[in-house]
């Protein structure tokens, strides 16, 4: 039995964007996530739009990011969600910008920041979805062993002559 004893999860602050820039640079280093390296990466970490974001420190340091966003015009699983459930697409929250320290995994990290977003989800009383490449076979781990719903595999076009298989999950249904 593997017991979760993460980091601290705390709600990112401003100053924590230099950070959470340095993290990503690893992440994408290691893993090539995000596929596509943002012009302004503090940006795309900070998102304008945030319903909510979280920070994972571990030794003082952050390791680890997530955010919560209203459902964008790039992002698949809303709409497979609301169609399955003939609901709009306003009442999804889209969990994203979630990446953990390569050298700060195996500590749980990940399933806590994704559960910190998804809490927040559902006490706006929105259904947590998300979209991942197919191939980030880590990521696709952490959903699926943490429960969330595998709704479709689509193609998505991400530019010109670029075509990624992307996986939409939703969380599962509270009971």
């Amino acid at each position: 039995m593997s017991v979760i004893t993460g980091s601290p999860v705390r709600p990112r602050a401003e100053g924590d964007i230099e950070e959470c820039v340095r993290v990503l640079a690893e992440v994408h280093r290691q893993d090539g996530y995000p596929v596509n390296w943002p012009e302004r990466p503090g940006d795309w970490i900070s998102g304008s739009t945030a319903l909510g974001a979280w920070v994972a420190e571990r030794d003082g340091r952050v390791v680890g990011h997530a955010g919560l966003f209203p459902s964008g015009e790039g992002d698949l699983a809303p709409g497979l969600w609301s169609e399955r459930h003939g609901a709009g697409r306003e009442l999804t929250a889209v969990v994203g910008r979630l990446f953990v320290s390569p050298r700060a995994r195996g500590y749980g990290t990940g399933a806590l920041l994704l559960g910190r977003a998804v809490r927040e989800a559902r006490r706006r009383g929105l259904q947590p979805v998300l979209d991942v490449v197919a191939s980030d076979a880590a990521a696709v781990a952490l959903y699926e062993r943490l429960g969330w719903e595998l709704m479709a595999t689509v193609e998505q076009r991400w530019g010109p002559g670029r075509t990624v298989a992307v996986r939409c999950y939703a969380a599962a249904s509270c009971a």
